[in-house]
């Protein structure tokens, strides 16, 4: 169900649902957390008070989710169709929502890496997805955690 689910997301709910079967899988606790409602989601601040639909009517839906254990991993989805994931404190914005579950099990089936370079000194977070794509995502040299320093190439 899971590669059903990998290829098309159309909404925030089966994004939840496929992080819930991808924690299931792995043995993970999840916590997920629900926005509903333009004055509720974070990016429809300008919404204006009491105003919950956006301008056609329908009713913008964002959630948050969090897994337990190592690596440290939590998912902001939006109802505009991407998503913010974090990985080990490392930020990773603006994925699409189809791509978050093949995100989520390239890290944790640790095909996440973290490639390093010597001049100038710096670390990037490498996460291959399905069809020869890559995310990048810089590290600070002090967010460097046990978990991160353990996948150095």
């Amino acid at each position: 169900m899971i590669e059903r689910m990998d290829r098309h997301l159309p909404t925030t709910e089966a994004a939840v649902a496929a992080c819930r079967l991808l924690a299931a899988e792995f043995g993970r606790a999840i916590e997920v957390s629900h926005a509903i409602g333009a004055d509720q989601t974070s990016r429809r601040s300008a919404a204006g008070v009491g105003v919950t639909t956006d301008p056609d009517g329908s009713l913008p839906h964002e959630a948050y989710v969090e897994f337990g254990g190592l690596p440290r991993l939590a998912v902001r989805l939006y109802p505009e169709d991407d998503a913010l994931l974090t990985v080990e404190g490392i930020e990773c914005p603006d994925v699409p929502r189809d791509d978050v579950p093949a995100f989520l099990r390239a890290v944790l089936d640790d095909r996440a890496y973290v490639r390093t370079r010597r001049f100038p000194p710096g670390h990037r977070l490498v996460v291959p997805l399905p069809g020869d794509r890559t995310y990048h995502e810089h590290i600070p040299l002090i967010g460097l955690t046990p978990w991160l320093a353990a996948r150095i190439r």
